[in-house]
């Protein structure tokens, strides 16, 4: 499985502002989107092309176009949903897919209660998208929902993961490959990332 973490200077940036306690949601919610089309911009970047024609107001250029597999985009609900538009933006013709997941109070196991994908799902290729690669129980669930489906090629996209994290998804999925803007330290004893954000989807969403 491969890691990619992007040290790029500006996702840096933006993302010490993303960690601040004293961010606003409106700004947060801002700098997810930011964040995610500059991740979406390298988590891209070996999409197969075909060389085309095309003709410019002058003469014809032999330029390079996508070619192969479609895509879809598929957040982790809810806190995924941050990610989508700015990847929309870069992407206008990828199809987009919900995954709904709760952790169920008795076995703290991740249980699937929604799953709407594209009808063609397993010919695209997907990139799932959440925030945060806290244990990999969230993320592992979904993989499973997709390889289910028929998915056979997905990247996942993490703002910010940790080893604990990444050891899981690397696991259960060795075929998947991540991209994150930072690999924190460690896992606490409540399962939140350290030095983390807190908790994404409240700060997405203000519920908190």
């Amino acid at each position: 499985m491969s890691v990619h973490v992007l040290d790029h200077p500006l996702i840096q940036h933006k993302l010490a502002i993303l960690r601040n306690k004293n961010t606003s949601v409106k700004e947060f919610r801002e700098l997810i989107q930011e964040i995610s089309g500059l991740m979406c911009f390298e988590a891209t970047r070996n999409l197969p092309t075909q060389e085309v024609e095309v003709e410019t107001p002058i003469t014809t250029a032999k330029c390079r176009m996508l070619s192969g597999k479609k895509l879809a985009i598929v957040p982790v609900l809810r806190a995924g949903l941050g990610m989508v538009d700015s990847m929309v933006d870069l992407i206008p013709s990828a199809k987009i897919g919900h995954i709904g997941l709760f952790r169920d109070e008795k076995t703290h196991k991740p249980v699937e209660y929604f799953c709407k994908l594209p009808e063609d799902i397993e010919n695209r290729v997907v990139f799932l998208v959440d925030p945060m690669l806290a244990t990999g129980g969230s993320a592992i669930a979904a993989i499973d929902a997709l390889k289910k489906r028929g998915c056979k090629h997905i990247v996942m996209m993490n703002i910010i993961g940790c080893p604990e994290g990444v050891e899981a998804v690397r696991s259960a999925h060795p075929d998947v490959e991540l991209y994150m803007a930072a690999l924190d330290e460690k896992l606490n004893e409540n399962a939140y990332i350290v030095p983390g954000l807190g908790d994404a989807g409240d700060r997405i969403f203000g519920t908190k």
